[in-house]
């Protein structure tokens, strides 16, 4: 966002990670090009322009290299991501056999003392087969390892891990793409929608969204897989720009091509947790001739390289050979020469964590709050910066501009996808329609009174069910929000009110069609205010269904657990509503699921909107007492006659006009005069509040995209 003339972007700490269909949803369809260019230098940002690297030519024969190709020139290093005997181990399950397990639990070493360093303006590939440990160690570095399991140091420019892991998770941005580039979007979005865009580019603009705020440490997890070989080389180009414009950039890669081997900085090769070589790419050739296994002419170091540690892995001794030679070339005179060759010179930090820091404001990676001291007036960045107090922000925007982002976002998605709306509302417009039709034009009778005690159970039931599509929304998107909040990059409220915002247009919506076709079919009563208040009760089911779904969705670990438990979960709620049982009849350990019961006070709300809004209104007229009873059928006479010596011997008068059982008698007799219809309709209302108020929590304290 921007904060004056001067503005500049957070910077982000992303993984890019594989993208799947459901985390790429949210994202337009951009170019990879298009996606990464950046604002101009004016506005204080970077611009990065790839598109040269589409070729593999300059134009006469040469090779693509380094050059001069839009990016900012390499600056001297300021920032260094060190990492000293990294070791991650996890406990193997115990085998349960016939009662028997092993009492002593097993541990696996993931990692096993790795060390290394990632230095700013160059990449550091991470390099091995599969197992070989690359995601752990990137998860390691990026702080998505729970320090209690990690042993080990993580230092940025010599501060303590703590201290390394308090900058990298303020050195992070909300996801704003959409307020990044809005007119580039809307411009695209008309083009080509989401349904065209094939894996490889969901991909490219997974990791284009990443990279658009100018990180200055940026973790990658094998960008380029699924890539053909020209668009693999070209995100690699680009992560070469990004590290040259001053960000640290540690990525794993599965087997480079000869082309993106020579844009790599530094390799660390992972053999089953295990360093078996670290250094700069020209050291591979006399790393392993030494070694005794020379590399042949013409071939790709990094290709033989891994063909040699799989071939060690068969063996039965493995690569303990070739680990231990790795420790001693470390130290050799020739291992130190190559590696100070192919950075051009010994770069030592010279500069405090402040201070890089400071320098880094100055040129646009990150924002910050300055505080002037006295005397500073205007000058250069390099001597403001050394004049003024800088703190990096914890989120990168206010809160309500990432609540608009969010929700502009959640809204594009829906607009993308009407067919999902219009399902929920084809089936909520069936229900009503069949329940119009079954229960067409209810007449005041004892029957009907039965009658319409079954539509307010089914009614108010289905709207808690139909609820239920909102439980995958969340699962869908959850390595999306993952990403987002794992160094706050956006602020967990933010998304919590986003997601009520968005979901509450198409509940009312939902709620006029269902309380359109049944109210006035049905026959209900109360006329136009009947209506409205029937109307709020069924938005208000629908808006605690769809909160209680959301919270579920953020605890439960898959969707058809998630479906097992609403569905279970809501056939107790209607149990205990009281429409099966009264609440005068459910016993003493039981009663207070009757109030925790969704379903109670809506059906309560409707009931008294039905039968308390005229007091007056009859329900039963004399001989109609006999209905459903061994007497209703006899002849008419018969049960007038009857009725004539009630009368006499209870002295009443009692005739077949006198109303037996009023609107009140019927709410009394099914229990359900504790609360006014009003109080039913608030507590609806503010279960959903609650249930939203649980997600939040539930996702503050239990979505930690980290290992245990």
């Amino acid at each position: 966002m921007s904060s004056g003339s001067g503005a500049q972007r957070v910077s982000s700490t992303a993984a890019a990670e594989d993208a799947s269909p459901g985390r790429c949803s949210a994202t337009p369809s951009f170019k990879l090009s298009q996606l990464l260019a950046l604002r101009s230098p004016t506005s204080g940002h970077i611009a990065v322009d790839v598109h040269p690297v589409a070729t593999e030519d300059d134009g006469d024969g040469s090779s693509n290299g380094p050059a001069d190709d839009g990016f900012i020139s390499r600056p001297a290093v300021h920032f260094v991501l060190a990492f000293d005997d990294l070791t991650y181990s996890v406990k193997r399950p115990r085998n349960w056999w016939f009662g028997q397990t092993n009492r002593h639990e097993e541990t696996r070493a993931l990692l096993d003392g790795i060390s290394g360093e990632a230095r700013e303006g160059e990449i550091l590939a991470v390099l091995g087969a599969s197992g070989a440990g690359k995601s752990t160690l990137i998860d390691a570095l990026a702080g998505r390892i729970q320090r209690e399991s990690l042993r080990g140091a993580v230092s940025l420019k010599g501060s303590p891990s703590a201290t390394a892991c308090s900058v990298s998770s303020r050195l992070t941005s909300c996801r704003t793409t959409s307020s990044g580039a809005p007119r580039r979007r809307r411009h695209h979005h008309r083009r080509r929608g989401p349904a065209r865009r094939v894996g490889r580019e969901r991909r490219r603009v997974s990791i284009g969204i990443d990279i658009i705020h100018d990180p200055i440490i940026l973790f990658l997890d094998e960008p380029t897989s699924g890539l053909d070989s020209t668009s693999a080389f070209m995100v690699v180009k680009v992560l070469q720009g990004i590290a040259q414009s001053g960000s640290v950039v540690v990525m794993s890669i599965h087997q480079p091509s000869y082309r993106i081997l020579g844009l790599l900085d530094r390799l660390l090769f992972l053999s089953r947790g295990w360093t078996v070589y670290y250094g700069p790419p020209a050291g591979l050739t006399p790393f392993f001739s030494e070694f005794g296994h020379p590399i042949p002419d013409g071939e790709n170091p990094a290709e033989f390289a891994l063909d040699t540690i799989r071939e060690l892995e068969g063996t039965p001794n493995g690569t303990e050979e070739l680990v231990e030679f790795t420790r001693s070339w470390q130290e050799k005179p020739l291992s130190r020469a190559i590696s100070a060759a192919s950075t051009g010179a010994e770069h030592k930090p010279s500069l405090t964590l402040k201070e890089a820091i400071g320098l880094s404001i100055g040129r646009g990676k990150l924002v910050s709050s300055a505080t002037t001291s006295p005397g500073g007036g205007g000058g250069s960045s390099a001597s403001s910066s050394a004049g003024t107090t800088t703190t990096v922000a914890t989120y990168a925007n206010p809160w309500w501009v990432e609540v608009w982002v969010l929700t502009r976002r959640a809204l594009t998605n829906t607009r993308r996808t009407p067919e999902l709306f219009l399902i929920r509302l084809g089936t909520v417009t069936v229900t009503a329609l069949i329940l119009a039709t079954v229960f067409w034009r209810l007449d005041n009778t004892p029957k009907g009174v039965n009658e319409r005690f079954g539509f307010f159970a089914i009614g108010m039931s289905t709207m808690f069910y139909t609820s239920a599509d909102a439980l995958p929304v969340f699962l869908i998107e959850r390595y999306i929000y993952l990403r987002e909040t794992a160094h706050n990059g956006c602020r967990r409220s933010s998304y919590t009110l986003s997601n009520a915002a968005v979901a509450l247009p198409p509940l009312a919506l939902l709620s006029l069609a269902f309380a359109g076709i049944t109210f006035f079919a049905v026959g209900l009563a109360g006329g136009a205010q009947g209506f409205a208040f029937f109307a709020l009760v069924v938005l208000a089911s629908f808006w605690a269904g769809s909160g209680f779904v959301t919270f579920l969705s953020a605890v439960v670990p898959h969707v058809v657990i998630g479906y097992t438990v609403v569905v279970a979960v809501l056939a107790y709620f209607l149990l205990f509503s009281g429409f099966f049982v009264t609440r005068d009849r459910i016993q003493g350990y039981w009663i207070w699921f009757h109030y925790l019961s969704l379903i109670k006070y809506p059906y309560q709300a409707v009931m008294q909107n039905e039968f308390g809004a005229d007091p007056g209104r009859c329900f039963m007229r004399g001989v109609q007492m006999f209905d459903g009873t061994p007497m209703g059928r006899l002849p008419e006479a018969t049960k007038v006659n009857v009725l004539n010596a009630m009368s006499r011997s209870m002295r009443v008068d009692f005739n077949s006009s006198s109303c037996i059982t009023a609107g009140p008698d019927v709410l009394a007799k099914q229990a359900v005069t504790d609360l006014g219809k009003w109080a039913c309709l608030w507590v609806t209302f503010a279960w959903g509040f609650l249930f939203r108020v649980l997600f939040y929590l539930t996702l503050l304290l239990g979505s930690r995209n980290k290992r245990r």
